[in-house]
């Protein structure tokens, strides 16, 4: 019984961190984990980041090709964030 109950906690607690990847620490195989990643976006990612950390979502927008703000948002809603910050749009942006 206690087997059981520790099992489902464990099982919560993972469920609950799943969405949650900071993309300046986060490994080859989270970043892989986050929706609308491949292989491809996570090796621009890991390449652009051994030259430094990311800022904010602009300057990971910039050194990363194809990810604009419509990628950016569905990013931010799948559980990435930039130095702990989901993203959000330029004010006067016309994507909402």
């Amino acid at each position: 019984m206690i087997k059981r109950l520790v099992m489902s906690v464990l099982t919560l607690l993972a469920a609950s961190a799943i969405g949650a990847v900071e993309l300046n620490s986060a490994n080859e195989a989270e970043l892989d984990s986050v929706k609308g990643f491949g292989p491809s976006t996570t090796a621009r990612i890991l390449q652009e980041r051994a030259k430094g950390n990311f800022k904010d979502w602009a300057d990971f927008m910039a050194r990363v090709r194809g990810v604009k703000a419509p990628a950016a948002k569905k990013l931010s809603d799948a559980g990435l964030t930039v130095n702990g910050a989901s993203y959000e749009a330029p004010a006067n942006s016309k994507n909402p």
